[in-house]
């Protein structure tokens, strides 16, 4: 591999400009080490239009921040994932909390960095990435030993997404597939994919037993 190609996701411009900057810039034999040098191939400013680009330019890796207006990244990794994209995704954002770092491994992120992560660190993260390797900055694999280690985990499996709760809950209510995918801008086939997700963690096969179930086990409230 002589170059490593690049898509950069992220809400800001100022963001997307100063990685653009750092990375064109970037010397090949620079720490942390020998290695391939890298070419950006384009820049998104939300998930939906990174899923477009990831698929349209076929970069080796995707550099995503998570928290998007009009499509965040968590589902914008689920979808890549679902289509099969070649690109490794590396997550790159400000949040630690386990909200946002355990819906972006499951959802199939590669590596997860923290944005003040130091320069070569980045560069050689997003190296590792390429190679299919997984990153996780320090804090970020502080928190998922700690959540393996938790006497929760036993039920982790069982425990629904952030996401798919706000869906199971728009389901109570009543709204479709297509209107629940226009409230969180989304695909229908990442709506159904969260569906299939949330009927295997409540062991039902259909939306009105998800919702019983929802209600039953608390997520829902209690009806």
């Amino acid at each position: 591999m002589t170059e490593i190609t690049l898509l950069i996701v992220d809400d800001h411009p100022v963001v997307r400009d100063g990685l653009r900057g750092m990375f064109t810039a970037a010397d090949p034999g620079s720490d942390p080490g020998p290695g391939p040098g890298f070419r950006v191939l384009g820049e998104a400013s939300d998930g939906r239009e990174a899923v477009e680009l990831a698929l349209r330019l076929d970069p080796d890796v995707v550099l995503m921040d998570l928290r998007m207006p009009g499509g965040n990244g968590v589902d914008a990794i689920a979808e890549l994932t679902r289509l099969g994209a070649r690109a490794r995704v590396l997550v790159l954002t400000t949040y630690d909390t386990d909200t946002d770092t355990l819906p972006a491994i499951e959802a199939g992120a590669t590596g997860y960095l923290l944005k003040d992560a130091p320069r070569e660190e980045l560069f050689g993260a997003v190296r590792a990435a390429a190679e299919g390797r997984t990153v996780l900055s320090p804090a970020v694999a502080t928190r998922l030993v700690t959540a393996v280690r938790s006497p929760a985990a036993q039920a982790a499996g069982t425990a629904l997404s952030a996401r798919e709760g706000e869906i199971l809950a728009l389901v109570a209510k009543g709204t479709g597939n297509r209107a629940i995918a226009a409230e969180l801008f989304i695909s229908e086939a990442t709506v159904k994919t969260h569906l299939t997700h949330i009927y295997g963690k409540l062991g039902v096969n259909d939306r009105a037993a998800a919702v019983a179930a929802g209600y039953d086990r608390g997520i829902l409230g209690r009806s």
